[in-house]
């Protein structure tokens, strides 16, 4: 193990390293390419154009899983080539790979390694893990797996387990001994990483033992799952298992709102916020979902707010697909609705207030006001504002 990475994206950049140094240790300096299917986090190409990498797609089939057929094709093409494979498991679809023993075969028959994104480690703890399926390197998102923050500038930890013909090559640095004796240069500045954090998910796995943390697995399974029964009525659920159980995430297709009631994904994001709910993802990993994952954490009373929640909206796009409402002028395409909104002396809409701001009889007793209305995402992506002060102002605050 290596705790030295500081976040997921880190931590799948430090095994690319690993494994980069490893052929080159063997001679084999030429291996460059690595294969992604369609199916993986977008930090992983990014992470390994960045490990100086040639990244070639595999493609899926259309229940979600790796094509093999394609893949095998593509590790053979490449042969000569062949780095590793970054692969997620389960996949960022919300189901297991069921051919993923005979995928890592693939690319090993040719010469590759196999990098796990352990982004749905959540999925494994207890049940199965990297070895069996035949990775050599994965990283674990802390925060996702063992209970550390997540986000709001907080620390992040994305600490990588390798295979131990790979140990030598893990990261070393040049204050503090670390890493292995061929080890590839620190990727992060301190040598264990936030390792203060690490307390966090060490007490956790100590407090829960092996039967807890494969319980929280059983748990994360059962709330998606859960979630899924509930709302698959209501909204397309696009990828299943064999059995037609997801795994601990799940992908709802919201796609087919736009034609019918002008109403899209983010309308529909933004309209939870009326419930008091933060969206699930948006738009990935496909355009015009929202992916589901509740995780292990959340009681049943809140996941059956959410499904109440998701519910109703659906039923309010109904009102609008039946024409109660306009495609200009509901709930959806206005969300959210601010406390400034709802008691302003004028409403112009064809809804009522309370439905706009109490539209379930639970939001009235603990209340989120949203303190924004509606934001120009694509502007604001694409149009950085700096709300740095003048250079002169902290010239002027020393002198003062």
């Amino acid at each position: 193990m290596s705790l030295q990475p500081n976040s997921g994206a880190q931590g799948e950049y430090a095994g690319l390293v690993v494994i980069q140094k490893y052929h080159n240790d063997r001679g084999q300096s030429h291996r460059n390419v690595v294969l992604i299917p369609q199916s993986a986090h977008g930090t992983n190409p990014a992470s390994a154009v960045l490990a100086g990498l040639k990244v070639v797609v595999v493609k899926c089939d259309d229940d979600g899983n790796i094509d093999l057929s394609d893949l095998r094709l593509k590790a053979e093409q490449h042969q000569e080539n062949l780095s590793c494979l970054m692969v997620t498991y389960p996949s960022t679809h919300g189901v297991y790979e069921e051919n993923i023993k005979q995928i890592t075969a693939a690319i090993h028959a040719n010469g590759g390694q196999v990098y796990m994104d352990g982004a749905n480690m959540n999925a494994q703890v207890g049940l199965t893990c990297p070895a069996l399926i035949g990775a050599d390197v994965c990283h674990l998102n802390l925060h996702k797996t063992f209970a550390i923050p997540h986000g709001g500038g907080g620390p992040g930890m994305g600490p990588i387990g390798v295979a131990e013909h790979l140990a030598p090559f893990l990261p070393s640095h040049t204050v503090v001994p670390t890493g292995g004796r061929k080890g590839v240069n620190a990727v992060a500045a301190a040598p264990w990483g936030s390792a203060l954090i690490l307390l966090i998910s060490y007490g956790y796995i100590k407090m829960l033992g092996k039967t807890g943390v494969q319980r929280a697995t059983e748990i994360a399974m059962l709330n998606a799952n859960y979630i899924k029964a509930r709302l698959e009525k209501h909204y397309p659920v696009l990828y299943k298992g064999k059995n037609g159980f997801c795994a601990h995430e799940m992908i709802l297709d919201c796609r087919a709102f736009k034609a019918v009631a002008n109403v899209d994904v983010t309308d529909i994001a933004k309209r939870l916020m009326d419930y008091g709910f933060h969206a699930p993802t948006v738009a990935f990993p496909v355009a015009g979902t929202l992916m589901v994952e509740p995780t292990e954490s959340e009681p049943l009373e809140e996941i059956d707010r959410f499904c109440d929640a998701m519910i109703a909206i659906r039923h309010e796009i109904m009102e609008v697909i039946n024409g109660e409402y306009s495609k200009e002028d509901n709930m959806l395409v206005n969300a959210p609705h601010t406390a400034l909104e709802a008691t302003a002396d004028e409403w112009k809409h064809s809804y009522s207030r309370q439905k706009a701001v109490f539209p379930a009889p639970w939001v009235a007793g603990n209340k989120f006001w949203p303190s924004v209305k509606r934001v120009d995402n694509a502007y604001g992506d694409r149009n950085l504002v700096c709300t740095c002060p003048d250079v002169l102002s902290y010239e002027n605050a020393e002198a003062i």
